[in-house]
């Protein structure tokens, strides 16, 4: 868990947060900015980057978070390499905090989103009268952020540009997205990895309570990419206070992204047409920061110990050469 000592030592705001990369490698095929990371791809591999960026609501915010991009690179792969046994995945090497090397895989165009409880988008959902999420039909009489009978699967397509947008497994199948054989899989896979999910969270003191999941295919073999249980693709509940929390009506102690989409949604905005983005202060920076390291410090259980802040992207580019010369 956070430690008082790694509350205090949580860094003031550095005026180089990584806002975006623009490399050139030997053999590099092409590039592709996504809502937070870089994507250097290659003959048989990828070179992701994660940025500082932050979205909410499919929507990059107009300031980089400081140490984002370390927290979510090295919480991934601290989860990858902690599945490797359920399913293999992408991850070759990790040369830098910000930086991971894997297979290049060609992804499914869905990602799999997997609900243990009924909070964030599916609550919404709920509140107001939806009684099936993605095909998945819901109980009358739940409460936000009730535990669901049993974790439910709500896929969404997977958009490189826009919203995401939920989808059922009938629709995916139907329309071919995905053969029925293939989905059977991935459906596996996602369910044993949020089961390994959840018994890891419980040992931190924490609650998975939902997280998505994404995978590509090379070679005729299903790997898992991306992030994986990172506080941009996962929501987390503290477990010491959730049932009080629950039976006063009152919001659960989270460990998330949530906070920064209420605050979001305090401020009029949910990435709908003509709303604009609310000013984001220093004071406020600075607070997603520290929730970002404790995220990091309590999933993981390991001090979290920042990069070197003199030209992060000197430091990355270097790390890339040198990983890729010894490739």
């Amino acid at each position: 868990m956070t430690t008082e000592n790694s509350k205090l030592k949580t860094p003031a705001i550095p005026s180089n947060a990584i806002h975006e990369t623009n490399f050139q490698f030997d053999g590099q095929l092409s590039f592709y900015r996504g809502k937070v990371r870089d994507v250097y791809a290659f003959p048989d591999r990828l070179v992701m980057i994660a940025t500082d960026r932050i979205s909410a609501f499919d929507v990059v915010l107009p300031r980089p978070i400081p140490y984002k991009g370390q927290v979510l690179n090295q919480t991934a792969a601290y989860f990858l390499r902690a599945t490797a046994d359920l399913v293999p995945n992408w991850l070759i090497d990790v040369p830098d905090p910000n930086v991971s090397i894997g297979l290049k895989c060609e992804p499914y165009a869905v990602e799999m989103v997997v609900r243990g409880y009924l909070a964030g988008h599916a609550w919404r959902q709920y509140r107001d009268g939806h009684r099936t999420l993605c095909g998945v039909p819901l109980p009358d009489g739940l409460r936000e952020n009730d535990r669901l009978p049993q974790p439910i699967i709500t896929p969404t397509t997977k958009a490189h540009e826009g919203h995401d947008e939920d989808i059922s497994r009938e629709e995916i199948i139907g329309r071919g997205i995905v053969s029925e054989e293939e989905y059977s899989q991935l459906e596996q896979y996602a369910l044993a990895l949020f089961q390994r999910g959840t018994e890891m969270a419980a040992r931190q003191g924490l609650i998975l309570v939902d997280t998505k999941y994404e995978f590509g295919k090379l070679d005729g073999q299903i790997y898992l990419i991306d992030e994986v249980h990172t506080p941009d693709s996962s929501r987390y509940f503290y477990a010491d206070t959730y049932t009080e929390n629950l039976q006063a009506g009152q919001p659960q102690k989270q460990l998330s992204k949530e906070f920064v989409r209420e605050w979001l949604i305090a401020n009029n905005f949910q990435g709908k047409t003509g709303q604009t983005v609310p000013e984001m202060s220093d004071e406020w920076v600075n607070q997603i920061t520290k929730r970002y390291i404790e995220l990091f410090e309590t999933v993981t259980g390991q001090s979290f110990e920042t990069a070197p802040e003199a030209d992060p992207l000197n430091r990355i580019e270097t790390a890339i050469r040198q990983a890729l010369t010894n490739a």
